[in-house]
């Protein structure tokens, strides 16, 4: 027998459970659920308080990615299963191998198609099952903004689930905590895993630091003081510990070469708990870590006025209608605009030589089009409050949350009149980047463009496009007009900032979650699900994300591991 890191295991091993699942968020509670359910005795174990259950995907907006669903249906969008398939794949861009079992996207692409078929499938009636229900308008993200061959949503796919993350968790949450109480599952929380503990080869159990109990609320830094050791034993572990993206150490050393050199300064999208230690306690035993450089940042970040946890930043849903200028002024081309292209919007802006960039708008923009990512800025979706708040979108008035960062968020800046507003712009960001003849000429030319039915600008056709979309001309785009309208303003500018949030890149694993070697091979009693494992297989999404598949890959990954292990187990 030995161990991997400090100290060695008892020469005669225990058996605490049948599994051990080391991670309580989403993928984690997923993975238990089946087992208990499967009569398996699991250990859950932790190194947050009880207080953090669920891990990111509380703080999440808890959309979901469904295909030709009842809610696309009735809004007259027409899916299926090919369509998705084809705008999956165009997105992803699978070119490490993916014909090559020991390519890295070898395994990726196999649970690309795999997760497609759930969600065209049985992934809303599970869902479903278990008391989740969606808002009946379906959100357009990642709309691409290139040809039909290029990445993005060709429909709007985005459900947003009754409950936001915390509605997604909770399902499982109660699954998990009644298993507690029959004596299936037990917590060990404030346990921090330093090792994988192998006999002959096989991953038998895990090592670590008992740390000290914390009163830390949820979110929020908790204290690394160790107050003991301790060894778990199990003929099973399963990974779930989430991704890289609290950690801007690791963000910064796996940035991907192809954008250049990692901004000077980031925000934080996700708790310091997110820290990625897992990644490599499992490479050191022997796991395979593939696409390390493949990470999703968020290019429309704000420091949060309120944070919760250190350098904390929160994400803008714009709709289409905000004009989008680098650093020094200039208006990025097509894909740099809201909603169209993630990826493309960020090598736009790390190819402008600056880490961020501005949003100019004006207040009926704001009113209709804003939406801030996460639970606790969406309070009424949050408590399942589904009138007040299609009620919020409807009502063409500043949402409470959004008019809180416009009175006390530091990238805001709101004027009166043009000249006003690229003199906040230049001393918010230090300097005289901005000018004032070259931004006025650019609005103005964009402006011009709304006078008839015909227009060359790409940013005013995709206005037009989203129009044609009843929700989208209901609750999340503005009505076309000219942003130098004063009847429209006051004008707004917005620093916006690069976002880190997640990993794509992660532990390979085969169909059955089972952890991969460098041989390609599983490792005995190594499983893994998540965004640990890339949400399946190492990067299900390949390059780029088409939004609403991160929740999902865990529901997904978490399920399919889950129900294998207990088969294994049996």
């Amino acid at each position: 027998m030995t161990t991997l890191g400090l100290g060695r295991a008892s020469a005669a091993p225990r058996v605490d459970a049948d599994v051990i699942v080391v991670g309580s968020g989403l993928a984690g509670l997923v993975a238990t659920s089946e087992l208990a359910a499967a009569g398996r005795r699991v250990l859950l174990v932790d190194q947050e308080p009880e207080a953090s259950l669920g891990g990111q995907a509380f703080w999440s907006l808890g959309g979901l990615f469904f295909v030709d669903s009842h809610e696309q249906r009735l809004s007259g969008i027409k899916d299926s299963l090919e369509l998705a398939r084809t705008d999956w794949f165009n997105t992803a861009g699978f070119d490490r191998g993916a014909d090559d079992p020991m390519g890295e996207d070898y395994w990726a692409s196999r649970w690309a198609e795999k997760y497609l078929e759930f969600a065209a499938g049985e992934k809303r009636a599970w869902l479903a099952g278990l008391g989740m229900r969606w808002v009946s308008i379906v959100g357009w993200a990642e709309r691409g903004g290139q040809l039909a061959d290029g990445p993005g949503n060709s429909v709007p796919r985005f459900h947003l689930t009754l409950g936001t993350g915390p509605g997604v968790m909770e399902p499982f949450e109660k699954l998990v905590r009644a298993a507690v109480a029959r004596g299936t599952v037990t917590f060990r929380f404030r346990h921090q895993v330093d090792g994988l503990i192998t006999t002959n080869g096989a991953v038998t159990g895990v090592r670590g630091s008992v740390l000290q109990p914390s009163g830390a609320a949820r979110g929020t830094p908790s204290s690394r003081t160790k107050v003991g050791d301790f060894e778990l034993y199990a003929p099973m572990v399963v990974v779930t510990s989430g991704g890289i993206g609290g950690n801007q150490d690791l963000v910064r050393r796996n940035w991907p070469a192809r954008l250049g050199t990692p901004p000077a300064r980031m925000i934080t999208g996700v708790p310091a708990h997110v820290d990625g230690r897992m990644l490599a306690i499992s490479e050191l035993a022997g796991a395979r870590l593939v696409n390390r450089d493949r990470m999703w940042h968020y290019t429309e970040g704000l420091a949060n006025h309120t944070p919760i946890w250190p350098g904390h930043g929160i994400r803008v849903l714009a709709a289409p209608s905000s004009l989008w200028f680098d650093a020094e002024g200039r208006r990025f081309p097509s894909p740099g605009m809201p909603s169209y292209d993630t990826l493309g919007t960020l090598e736009l802006i790390q190819r402008s030589g600056h880490g961020y960039s501005w949003f100019v708008l004006n207040k009926k923009i704001i009113d209709k089009e804003f939406v801030l990512s996460g639970s606790e800025q969406n309070p009424e979706l949050t408590r399942k409050d589904l009138i007040a708040y299609l009620a919020s979108r409807l009502l063409n008035s500043t949402p409470p949350p959004v008019k809180a960062f416009m009175d006390k968020g530091e990238d805001f800046v709101i004027a009166n009149s043009l000249p006003d507003l690229v003199t906040g712009m230049n001393r918010l960001a230090g300097g005289n980047r901005i000018r004032l003849d070259d931004l006025r000429r650019q609005i103005t030319l964009r402006d011009q463009q709304v006078d008839n039915p015909f227009t060359k600008d790409s940013q005013i056709m995709g206005v037009r496009n989203s129009l044609a979309y009843t929700g989208d001309s209901l609750a999340r785009t503005a009505p076309l007009h000219k942003i130098l309208d004063p009847a429209a303003g006051p004008l707004i500018a917005i620093r916006m900032n690069i976002l880190t949030r997640k990993t794509l890149g992660g532990l390979q694993t085969d169909l059955s979650g089972r952890v991969l070697g460098s041989t390609g091979q599983p490792i005995p009693g190594l499983y893994a699900a998540g965004e640990v494992a890339g949400f399946g297989g190492g990067g299900v999404h390949g390059y780029r994300a088409l939004e609403g598949t991160f929740l999902g890959g865990c529901l997904f990954s978490g399920r399919q591991t889950g129900r294998a292990a207990a088969q294994e187990s049996a």
